[in-house]
């Protein structure tokens, strides 16, 4: 969907009266891309305090599951897509980083303090994701998803008509939505976006407790499915039903109902 087919078709939604995110959705998943699930999932335990769930080549931070791709080369790292970088929070970020440091973890940018925000520094892992590092006492565990937009306030309104989320400002700053304790900010682009899809973080993903309701209603608001819905069952046994949108910004997004 265009830029100017987005702003209409928020603008023909508040003209029907179609409530803004009429179905509640939480944050799920992110799906990132490598050459070796079993290695990419390990580097996140050992260094983003990811948590094993019993599915192989996967775990989670505060319930949010991060998954992989096995056996594929990424396109691309993640800046230079509308998904610019993730973030983690830590309570001792110096001892953090001396450890990575000491296990060769590549370091983008050394740890700075921002003025009423928090110290953050920025690391990546060895398939290309960026990632921002911080100390935020408040906010702990997985911190952010930090997109890139042409329109930054019209993405995150764009966002909250489908995926609902709290309007908030990081430490009365940085406006964004609160999906519970996960932000998502969104910055200003630089240039052309590539698509998610392919690179090394392929896509977002948030669930829904009725997939076909929330489907009617982005369909209602013009936004187009690129696959699905279609059901499946996950490795660990679950049935979900899972459809995918990409965003005006090239943003692969998963939608899932987990079904049993």
């Amino acid at each position: 969907m265009t830029r100017k087919a987005l702003l209409l078709a928020l603008l023909t939604t508040a003209l029907v009266g179609i409530p803004a995110a009429a179905q509640a959705a939480d944050y799920h998943h992110v799906h990132l891309t490598a050459t070796d699930e079993l290695a990419a999932a390990r580097w996140y335990m050992d260094h983003m305090d990811c948590q094993d769930y019993g599915r192989e080549g996967a775990c989670q931070v505060d319930g949010i599951q991060i998954i992989f791709y096995n056996d594929r080369e990424p396109t691309g790292g993640s800046v230079g897509s509308g998904v610019d970088h993730i973030g983690f929070s830590f309570t001792d970020l110096e001892g953090r980083m001396a450890g990575w440091k000491a296990a060769g973890v590549k370091i983008v940018e050394d740890i700075r303090e921002v003025q009423g925000l928090f110290k953050l520094a920025f690391v990546e892992d060895p398939w290309g994701n960026k990632i921002e590092v911080v100390e935020d006492l408040q906010w702990l565990g997985f911190h952010h998803i930090h997109l890139r937009s042409a329109d930054p306030g019209a993405e995150l309104t764009w966002y909250e008509s489908l995926f609902g989320g709290v309007p908030d400002k990081l430490k009365g700053r940085i406006a964004g939505l609160r999906y519970e304790g996960l932000w998502l900010l969104v910055g200003r682009a630089e240039g052309e976006l590539q698509p998610t899809q392919g690179r090394a973080l392929d896509h977002l993903g948030w669930s829904f407790d009725d997939l076909d309701a929330a489907i009617a209603d982005m369909q209602a608001r013009g936004v187009e499915l690129e696959s699905g819905p279609r059901e499946i069952v996950n490795r660990v046994g679950q049935q979900l039903k899972i459809a995918f949108v990409v965003t005006a910004e090239g943003v692969r997004i998963e939608l899932v109902e987990v079904m049993s």
